[in-house]
């Protein structure tokens, strides 16, 4: 997993609430058995439309998308922050999010940052023509206009996003500890070792 310091950008003013992960992946999208390619399903009925944000040239592969309240509700799909993450999209700011889409996300690398409404509606106004700024070490979000909204996060999954561990890294970091443990294990009862190196 990429580390997740700073998310910089032209943001999506996509503002839609309760948008649910089929709208983000469409059902017929979750027969793949791979990641790669989701993008070109994410959003597939609103970039039906021509004019639709994630497609015009001036957000084409933003990594930053502002939502509405409740996004990522409905079913529990992973595919939905796979086709985020392959749209281009490392960060999403919204007022409230679905517990599930949120640990989904946090656990693919995706920054989830939930603000005040008020806070939305003024990033929505300035991803109209100015990038957006997400700071994780900071826990800032911040605009050319002076702007700085602080955001609150879980302090194991900013140790996560930072570091770039998703739960094989956090595993591997630990992998003197685990053979320590192994080999104790196996000198100690021998008989459960069958196939451990002592």
């Amino acid at each position: 997993m990429e580390s997740v310091q700073q998310v910089s950008g032209r943001a999506i003013p996509f503002g839609r609430k309760n948008v649910d992960t089929d709208v983000i992946i469409p059902a017929h999208w979750l027969k793949t058995i791979t990641r790669d390619g989701l993008g070109r399903g994410a959003f597939e009925t609103i970039r039906q439309d021509p004019a639709n944000l994630f497609d015009s040239a001036e957000f084409k592969g933003s990594p930053i998308l502002i939502a509405g309240d409740n996004f990522g509700c409905g079913s529990s799909r992973e595919h939905a922050a796979w086709a985020l993450l392959d749209l281009g999209i490392t960060a999403v700011i919204a007022p409230s999010f679905s517990d599930i889409f949120s640990g989904n996300a946090f656990k693919n690398g995706i920054l989830t940052v939930a603000l005040p409404q008020e806070a939305i509606d003024r990033l929505m106004e300035v991803a109209q023509t100015d990038p957006v700024t997400i700071d994780l070490d900071s826990q800032t979000v911040t605009t050319p206009f002076q702007d700085r909204f602080t955001f609150e996060i879980d302090a194991f999954r900013k140790h996560c996003l930072l570091n770039g561990l998703d739960e094989v890294g956090l595993t591997l970091a630990r992998g003197d500890q685990i053979a320590q443990y192994e080999n104790k294990s196996a000198g100690e009862t021998p008989w459960l070792a069958t196939g451990v190196a002592a």
